[in-house]
């Protein structure tokens, strides 16, 4: 089986052309919003032009649109390994999250917990602490500093029979760390708890199937997997079909339907099937006798996730080798497959924010501050400092790109400080 063809995939890429001060731009920003594909753009353009109208109408159009509806679950469906109808759409992952909540809120009583996460992206921990106005309590499991990796055994030892929902992340959008959910999916089932993922980070980097995670949902947002903004949630059937969401009435009563508040974003719905093709043929260009579109899927994501390890690691070799520089999360290669190519990082003196604008003004885009990660950086101590650099790598970059952000990284360690 061949790699990845990087020269062909940054070709569909058109914003890696764009230029700085006469440099190529270098998106080391994935983690916050990845690039979109020129399939995907089209897809949403011939949408509005040929087909934009509301659903459920008795005209070519507005069939269309349904028709779409259809393909973009089946599309996620492939995606997630699940059934078309346990995949619901809204505007993003936090707002899916805040409405589900809401409706499992209705069968909790006061005293029931609810377990988070240090090392989550706040928009799966503020939804359920929400939850605590109706007496529900909440606790939170720690994360083991040295690596920022989750402490497995303060979850088990949290866990008990009064345990509802355990909400985790798939894997840190701040530091990288790729959670044991497998693991966490066992321990709350063992009390008959409920188990929430948050996959919009790992999202882009790695294969995700709820079937063998037996999860009860999992998120995960477009716009992270070369995407338009749309929020996905998965759900059980059965967990659809026993809980009541919040509606405007009157409203559809068939699942998965009866999740979706208001109009969805049918232009996004079509970018979002455009998204799933372009994974699904990478995977063919790997290995032309698939089958499927999920065997495609498959294929691909085993090849990115192969190629970003190794970007990883030569960005995290060189990176220990900078004087000043602060490491945060999983540095030993033999971990590696316990981490996507996102990494944290602080120099010595340089506040993140100004080790950012110093790249942004050199044409490498990468973030600063906590990233809805509140619970990591005050766990570090840095939140009142600024948080951290995020350097986050997806398959479209390159090892050049690396290297000159390490070039990039050396000049700034050694300017004077203010």
């Amino acid at each position: 089986m061949v790699g990845l063809d990087l020269k062909k995939i940054r070709a569909q890429f058109p914003a890696l052309d764009q230029e700085i001060n006469g440099e190529p731009v270098i998106f080391f920003d994935g983690p916050g919003g990845t690039q979109v594909p020129d399939s995907v753009m089209k897809a949403m353009s011939d949408y509005l032009r040929v087909s934009n109208a509301n659903a459920h109408g008795e005209f070519a159009t507005s069939r269309r649109t349904d028709e779409l509806i259809d393909s973009a679950r089946l599309a996620m469906a492939d995606f997630l390994g699940c059934s078309p109808d346990e995949i619901v759409f809204g505007a993003n992952m936090t707002t899916l999250t805040f409405s589900l909540s809401r409706a499992i809120a209705r069968e909790l009583k006061p005293g029931d917990e609810i377990i988070v996460t240090q090392l989550d992206h706040y928009a799966n921990v503020s939804p359920w602490l929400a939850l605590e106005e109706q007496g529900v309590v909440i606790r939170t499991v720690n994360l083991n500093v040295e690596d920022c990796t989750l402490d497995l055994t303060d979850l088990k030892q949290k866990v008990n029979e009064r345990t509802k929902l355990v909400a985790v992340g798939y894997a840190s959008n701040a530091v990288g760390t790729i959670n044991n959910v497998a693991e966490v999916v066992k321990i709350a089932h063992a009390v008959n708890a409920l188990v929430f993922i948050d996959a919009v980070h790992y999202a882009p980097h790695g294969l995700i199937d709820v079937r063998e995670l037996d999860c009860d949902f999992l998120t995960c947002s477009a716009y992270k997997f070369f995407g338009p903004h749309v929020g996905v949630l998965y759900g059980k059937r059965k967990h659809f079909s026993r809980l009541r969401p919040y509606k405007v009435k009157p409203a559809p009563k068939e699942i998965p339907a009866c999740w979706e508040t208001g109009t969805l974003n049918y232009e996004g719905l079509a970018g979002v099937v455009a998204t799933i093709d372009y994974l699904a043929d990478l995977g063919r260009q790997i290995l032309p006798s698939v089958e499927n579109r999920r065997t495609a899927i498959v294929t691909a994501m085993t090849a990115i996730a192969n190629y970003e390890r190794e970007l990883c690691q030569h960005l995290i070799t060189k990176l220990l080798q900078i004087p000043g520089l602060t490491f945060y999360g999983i540095s030993a290669p033999q971990k590696f497959n316990w981490r996507t190519p996102t990494v944290a990082i602080r120099l010595r003196e340089q506040t993140p924010y100004a080790v950012a604008k110093a790249l942004g003004d050199r044409g490498i885009f990468t973030w600063h501050g906590n990233f809805y990660a509140l619970g990591l950086t005050e766990r570090l101590g840095i939140e009142s400092s600024g948080g951290l650099l995020r350097i986050g790598l997806v398959h479209y970059n390159s090892i050049a790109e690396i290297d000159r952000l390490l070039t990039a990284l050396l000049e700034i360690a050694a300017l004077p400080t203010v």
